[in-house]
């Protein structure tokens, strides 16, 4: 049966709108807002990053072990655990959109939210990343953001689609920037107590 040319572009129209639905839609999360909600924070080289089954075996996960360099935020052992959806074993492969990637001997600061007692989750998906890149002769040490590629960002405020604030810093900078957002985060707001 030979569909009419009509009804062929309205489904090439329609398949085309599902793609480009597909891709992951966040909040935009400033480098303040990172820093005073993640539970921890580290500078470390990542050692491992290793694919395996779920436990119930449905899906595919991706362990990414980090050698702690510094704790800028909360305690950590020597290392920590990153635990993220996806990856590939064998010759299955599950591609979760969003999501940071990580390289064996890659220098760098993860912004982390707990998940369970021993493992953490990258607060802000792609957005909680940052690579070390140092110069030739150790000279200049940059933290660059992870590229956002195909993500949708949206300002938390207007909900319209925006581009990610974050931006290359020295190393230094980074550090610097960090601490005082957590310097300048504020307490808790209490409801008033009642009064007899």
């Amino acid at each position: 049966m030979k569909l009419p040319t009509a009804l062929r572009a309205l489904l090439s129209f329609v398949l085309l709108l599902s793609l480009e639905a597909s891709a992951t839609t966040m909040l935009r999360a400033d480098l303040p807002e990172l820093a005073q909600t993640s539970d921890t924070i580290v500078h470390g080289t990542v050692r491992r990053v290793e694919s395996r089954w779920s436990g119930d075996g449905r899906r595919i996960v991706t362990d990414v072990e980090i050698q702690v360099t510094e704790a800028l935020k909360g305690q950590t052992g020597s290392t920590v655990l990153v635990t993220q959806p996806g990856g590939r074993v064998g010759d299955i492969g599950q591609k979760v959109s969003g999501l940071a990637a990580f390289t064996p001997g890659e220098e760098v600061v993860v912004f982390l939210e707990r998940k369970g007692t021993r493992a953490f989750r990258v607060s802000g998906m792609v957005q909680g990343k940052y690579q070390v890149q140092r110069s030739e002769g150790g000279k200049s040490v940059m933290a660059v953001p992870e590229p956002t590629g195909d993500v949708l960002l949206l300002d938390p405020d207007t909900r319209q689609p925006t581009a990610s604030s974050q931006r290359s810093l020295s190393l230094p900078e980074l550090k610097a920037a960090i601490r005082t957002a957590l310097e300048q985060k504020q307490p808790p707001v209490r409801a008033q107590e009642k009064r007899p």
